[in-house]
């Protein structure tokens, strides 16, 4: 094997440039394979990044109408009650659930101020003791909200970096005094996400997905609500799993004990616009926006084999004219006792050597431009390392495919025509 492999590196050095050109198709193949490859993964990461965020496992369960999201500002709703205590502990006991938390909200309240500044399109939160820690916020400065804050009914507030910008300009606000809805509340946080991350807007639609959690975010305690807004709302709920996988399971359950707070009847539950509490399933809308851009750059991945393919029958080809070149050499080797498995495994191994070749310089080259496109085009690439193998491994399965044909030819000539030829 290591005198056929020497062999090999002989011949090919020996036609330097023949060489290279016979390569060229695998690398082509190969490199295209691997940028693309590394494209898919990247935008899958991107993809799973941008719903699901900075790998907190958060799922959100809230009350719907229809499709879309009731609107609390129409009113409490008939025949949903408050969720109950049982039900909290209920859902917090679920063995996929790291931790629960309830809360109220307004997702677009244009009453908070604080002297001559105004936050508006803010997202108001009515938030229990468990929300910080299930939605990975923590306080950067300042305080959380105590045992105490609950129990007195005290008028603070907790803000996050974007509202704390746009109402203190001059300042953190700690401390300060603002307003919602005419009622004065003492800022005695300011919190950010443990984990940050920006989401991708590649259409309107992940515009209207992400671009809430864009908005400034005041909190107080849910203790509060009923003093701005309505008292015994529906909270919502917010819940993190313990895996990501579980995510799905996790809503649906969750969804499930908290419609138990719903009461219709068998017409309302089969009317379209029912309201019911529904699982916003982002690991399902993951994977579905996962699925459509695989299935698209699966049809390039074809398109990239075909040039693996021409590359294969360049291979066969040279293969050929060098049995050819080299009839009298073969000759020679079978009338001093060369068997045919002699011949066959040294021309297999020159073709295997040449494709595999190909298939490591294709390997460079792909991940030259997949760093290409990220830079060129602003699509995120993420370097495959099993297609890295799987491309090596394939360029000598081509080598071998398409060097049998020439190799056997080799093997079966006859030594006396062999060496009659030259």
């Amino acid at each position: 094997m290591i005198e056929n492999l020497k062999f090999s590196f002989q011949s090919i050095w020996a036609h330097k440039m023949r060489s290279f050109l016979t390569m060229l198709g695998v690398i082509i193949g190969i490199a295209s394979i691997i940028g693309i490859v590394s494209t898919i993964k990247g935008t899958n990461e991107q993809i799973m990044k941008n719903l699901i965020g900075a790998g907190n496992n958060n799922v959100t369960v809230s009350l719907k109408q229809g499709g879309g999201d009731y609107w609390m500002d129409a009113g409490i709703p008939d025949g949903v009650s408050p969720v109950s205590d049982e039900q909290i502990e209920k859902i917090r006991g679920l063995e996929d659930v790291a931790d629960a938390s309830f809360y109220l909200s307004r997702s677009y309240s244009d009453s908070v101020l604080a002297g001559n500044h105004s936050l508006d399109s803010a997202q108001m939160l009515g938030i229990d003791d468990h929300y910080l820690n299930t939605t990975g916020y923590t306080v950067y400065a300042g305080r959380p909200f105590t045992e105490l804050d609950y129990q007195k009914f005290h008028k603070v507030a907790l803000l996050d970096e974007t509202a704390a910008k746009v109402l203190f300009p001059d300042g953190d606000g700690l401390g300060e005094t603002m307003t919602i809805k005419g009622e004065p509340y003492t800022v005695v946080g300011l919190v950010r996400a443990s984990q940050k991350y920006q989401p991708t807007y590649d259409s309107f639609m992940d515009y209207m997905t992400y671009a809430g959690s864009q908005y400034g975010k005041v909190m107080i305690p849910d203790v509060d609500w009923p003093i701005s807004y309505y008292y015994d709302e529906p909270q919502n709920c917010v819940v993190r799993a313990k895996r990501t996988e579980d995510m799905s399971n996790v809503g649906k359950e969750v969804q499930d004990i908290m419609n138990e707070s719903v009461r219709t009847s068998d017409s309302d539950s089969e009317n379209e616009n029912a309201i019911s509490y529904k699982a916003e399933d982002l690991l399902e809308k993951a994977k579905n926006k996962q699925q459509l851009a695989a299935s698209t750059n699966n049809l390039l991945i074809w398109i990239a084999s075909i040039a693996l393919l021409v590359g294969g029958i360049g291979v066969m080809n040279i293969m050929l004219v060098s049995v050819t070149e080299r009839t009298a050499e073969i000759g020679l080797k079978k009338a001093l006792g060369a068997r045919k498995k002699r011949i066959l495994a040294q021309f297999l191994t020159e073709s295997a050597v040449l494709t595999s070749l190909g298939g490591i310089l294709g390997v460079v080259v792909g991940i030259i431009l997949a760093e290409f496109i990220s830079k060129s085009s602003g699509t995120p690439v993420a370097i495959s390392i099993p297609s890295i193998f799987i491309g090596v491994g394939f360029s000598m399965a081509i080598g071998i495919i398409f060097g049998l044909l020439p190799s056997i030819k080799a093997a079966n000539l006859n030594p006396i025509d062999a060496l009659r030829r030259e």
